[in-house]
């Protein structure tokens, strides 16, 4: 590269903002899956609703995929263009 033409930008590139994008709405719908199970009376306890498959189990394994999606999209290398 020639002295004096060095390009400044971003760190990521648009695809890289465009997948952390993804990867956000993928953790908010496993927080948004982990909702719910409460109940008005105090005095009234619905295991089954409370310990369900979605909450326990579905719900933290979308989120892990989340944060993991997160990571591939910082650290993917994006194309070289060529201008």
């Amino acid at each position: 590269m020639k002295e004096g033409t060095e390009k400044f930008g971003f760190a990521l590139a648009k695809q890289n903002y465009i997948l952390l994008a993804i990867g956000f709405v993928i953790i908010v719908i496993g927080f948004l899956l982990m909702t719910g199970g409460g109940t008005q009376d105090p005095n009234v306890f619905n295991a089954d609703e409370l310990f369900s498959f979605r909450r326990i189990t579905l719900a933290p394994m979308v989120v892990l995929f989340g944060f993991i999606f997160e990571i591939y999209a910082i650290m993917k290398k994006p194309k070289e263009e060529n201008l």
